[in-house]
């Protein structure tokens, strides 16, 4: 039986002095991969930053793994450790000479483990076998600035995975990559989604591999517009309710 990993209840939440989302409700299941599509200035990200804390809400309730998220955006450390966040952008001096090891190591410092001798060694383990799991032990000595886009996302993934993690959180993260490596890293999300239990939400501009990937859509224009298999919420009626405009332009380019 799947688990309730992250419940929103009638979420709004305000950027000065509008309603950026407004009356949002839908819950995450463990082992599925949820896309929220919507218009630009839909509100996408603001409701990834409520959930995750950093923007206050007006009104409604967040729910994480059976914690409510406190109003100053409070989760107890055992909660918090198991949320795994991947922004768009993954902003880093690519002149630091760290190596992909070190990298994929600070997931399992920043979680506040003390490292004794006796546990440098089950460090040593996780960052290794994180880096199997996505496919990346190759790239352990090279330097992060030497990374690809791909190379980068994965080994970002490795990151999260280095300590165990129950909800994964992407604000378009596959952005920047050719089409090859945006494939193969929404194929890897599907792997780890079905060896780890994770319950994936992510925001994306790209219908098609939604299409593709994902299991439910939530179609965002500051409301919800609507929710659902692929198949249901990316029908056209759906899809120009939500886009509007915007939708016309999308399905004329493709």
């Amino acid at each position: 039986m799947k688990e309730i990993v992250l419940s929103v209840e009638r979420l709004t939440v305000y950027r000065e002095t509008y309603a950026a989302v407004q009356d949002v409700s839908f819950s995450l299941e463990s082992g599925t991969d949820t896309a929220i599509v919507g218009p630009n200035g839909g509100g996408k990200t603001t409701l990834v930053q409520a959930i995750l804390g950093i923007l206050p809400r007006q009104s409604g309730e967040i729910c994480i793994l059976g914690q409510p998220l406190s109003r100053k955006g409070f989760l107890p450390q055992r909660i918090r450790q198991q949320i795994a966040y991947l922004p768009q952008n993954f902003l880093v001096d690519r002149r630091i000479p760290m190596t992909v090891e070190e990298l994929v190591g600070l997931g399992w410092d920043r979680l506040g483990f003390q490292l004794p001798w006796a546990n440098h060694r089950k460090r040593g383990h996780a960052v290794r076998d994180a880096l199997v799991r996505v496919n990346a032990i190759h790239l352990r000595n090279q330097l992060i600035g030497g990374l690809s886009g791909g190379e980068t996302k994965r080994v970002l993934l490795a990151y999260c995975l280095v300590y165990p993690r129950r909800l994964l959180i992407l604000d378009e993260a596959p952005a920047g990559l050719d089409m090859l490596a945006e494939s193969e890293f929404y194929q890897l999300l599907y792997q780890l989604k079905q060896e780890q239990h994770w319950a994936i939400l992510q925001i994306s501009h790209e219908l098609d591999m939604v299409r593709r990937h994902c299991d439910r859509v939530i179609c965002l224009n500051r409301t919800l517009r609507c929710q659902g298999t692929p198949s249901v919420a990316l029908s056209p009626d759906n899809l120009s309710a939500a886009y509007g405009t915007e939708f016309v332009r999308y399905h004329h380019s493709h």
